[in-house]
């Protein structure tokens, strides 16, 4: 079933926050001291403005992941585990790992008589708000099929990397994930972006993204 009319939805956090690819020691110590937090809500309030729920078949939701939210992440993810505290050369090794990239997931559920064998072609491109320039495109891009029910909701606890799917005997394919990876080099940080999403060039919906209002 496609997504019908345009979907417009704004990531909000804190006026002071900033994205920034490259992130200094301080901040770095802010994320990992977030994602150590005992406090859930502390966590769930930093997680809200990067998850979009869309609800309009097939797309369930649109997540985003910046170095400073993959630094918390992984903080989150070790804290859950009970394994120590990551330290600063470790938070440094894991940006240089990806590059300062900004990664879309768009997660998606099928109509359940569907005939696909794969996730379809969705595209991801993110167009300048306001300015007339062509999209940015992602430099990766990959498509995660899942045979099966939506097991979780709520942010990616550890989406690097993400595995690949068999499917089981007879099982239809039920949904997936498109992750979408920017160069953020190629970006104003400080911009507002539409996340466009297409199928076959046809335009499914967007999505508002204002980078000068997340880390």
């Amino acid at each position: 079933m496609p997504v019908r009319g345009a979907i417009l939805a704004a990531f909000v956090v804190s006026a002071a926050a900033a994205y920034d690819p490259a992130l200094n020691p301080q901040a770095i110590d802010e994320a990992i001291a977030i994602g150590q937090s005992p406090i859930e809500s502390v966590r769930a309030r930093f997680h809200a403005p990067y998850r979009v729920e869309v609800n309009r078949p097939p797309v369930d939701s649109l997540d985003l992941v910046t170095p400073f939210r993959r630094l918390e992440l992984a903080a989150e993810e070790r804290a859950r585990l009970g394994l120590a505290r990551m330290r600063q050369v470790e938070a440094i090794a894991a940006l240089a790992e990806h590059g300062g990239r900004l990664e879309l997931f768009l997660e998606l559920t099928f109509h359940p008589l569907n005939t696909y064998v794969g996730v379809p072609a969705y595209a991801i491109t993110l167009a300048r708000a306001g300015v007339s320039e062509p999209p940015a495109a992602p430099s990766a891009v990959q498509r995660i099929p899942r045979f099966g029910p939506r097991l979780a909701s709520g942010p990616f606890p550890t989406p690097y990397p993400i595995p690949l799917q068999l499917p089981p005997a007879g099982q239809p394919l039920t949904g997936g994930i498109v992750l979408a990876a920017f160069d953020s080099a190629r970006l104003d940080t400080r911009g507002r972006y539409e996340v466009v999403i297409e199928e076959s060039g046809k335009e499914l919906g967007r999505v508002l993204l204002d980078l000068a209002r997340l880390r």
